[in-house]
């Protein structure tokens, strides 16, 4: 079994890095050698759920993509349905831009037709209670506008907010920062079905615009090494696209994220709060074990 600790994101001021570092590093902080000592760990490791875990196999190397289905759970659902179908084995990146993001799941130009799936209303925010759904936050927590849920780069209105709304919750969502994994559309808003895109730098003017779902766990390096152009003149392949949970038990990787909110991740919080950057973009991905 071998293990890799996939883009060791402790501070910048804490490791020296930035988070538009091109190579995936290895975090010196509490790095669990075994499967078994991840798991007893659990104060700063949680598991990913196999059901939320997405293998993609593409001519540049594996890319491992955690989805977050409480940010948009009608999007996790179609490309779990999506993945399942095997219609997105083959399908070209198409659409590759430097420093932006690369986008793929064009079933219509391989197969001479669409998913077969509904289009999906925008996802764009999501409510959250704070006391049900809390953030690990950038800062007071009542004041906070960015910080981390699940490992996941999240914006929000402030927590005390929700006193002054009807259903007690706020608006929150996924931002477009480097690694995250979102959805294109035409101009209509509810006109997403099957593509997607994996974002190679920050998009600000994509936030609360495109529905963002999920975030690249292992494999950014090789989300840069796709072929540029619109399209390439000779697109790289996302050659095969699983569920992990679809694996046998043996056969899939087992993947453990940093909790941001155990003690290892707490020297990132304090110094983001005394010091900075405030905007969760700004810092490095939430780092990764990924055991096989």
């Amino acid at each position: 079994m071998t293990i890799r600790i996939v883009a060791a994101a402790l501070a910048a001021g804490l490791l020296g890095l930035s988070a538009n570092a091109e190579t995936e590093t290895r975090s010196p902080l509490a790095e669990p050698e075994t499967v078994e000592t991840a798991t007893a760990n659990n104060q700063d490791w949680r598991p990913v759920d196999p059901e939320n875990l997405i293998i993609f196999e593409t001519t540049t190397g594996r890319i491992l993509i955690e989805m977050l289905p409480e940010a948009a759970p009608k999007h996790a659902e179609q490309f779990r349905a999506i993945i399942r179908s095997g219609d997105f084995d083959g399908t070209a990146f198409h659409r590759v831009i430097k420093d932006f993001m690369a986008q793929g799941g064009d079933i219509f130009a391989l197969k001479g037709r669409e998913s077969g799936l509904p289009d999906i209303p925008g996802e764009f925010t999501f409510r959250r209670d704070p006391a049900e759904m809390p953030i690990d936050p950038i800062g007071p927590a009542d004041v906070a506008q960015d910080g981390w849920y699940l490992g996941f780069p999240i914006k929000t209105q402030a927590a005390w907010l929700a006193e002054m709304k009807k259903d007690g919750q706020v608006e929150t969502h996924i931002p477009h920062c480097r690694g995250v994994v979102s959805t294109a559309r035409t101009d209509d808003p509810d006109s997403a079905n099957s593509q997607f895109f994996l974002m190679r730098g920050r998009a600000e003017h994509l936030d609360k615009q495109y529905t963002a779902w999920g975030r690249v766990l292992e494999g950014q390096d090789n989300v840069m090494a796709i072929r540029l152009g619109e399209p390439p003149d000779n697109p790289d392949i996302l050659t095969r696209a699983r569920m992990a949970a679809d694996l046998p038990e043996d056969e899939r990787p087992q993947v453990f994220v940093m909790r941001t909110d155990g003690p290892a991740f707490a020297a990132v919080r304090e110094a983001a709060a005394l010091n900075g950057p405030q905007d969760v973009c700004e810092h490095p991905p939430v780092p990764a074990a990924v055991f096989e």
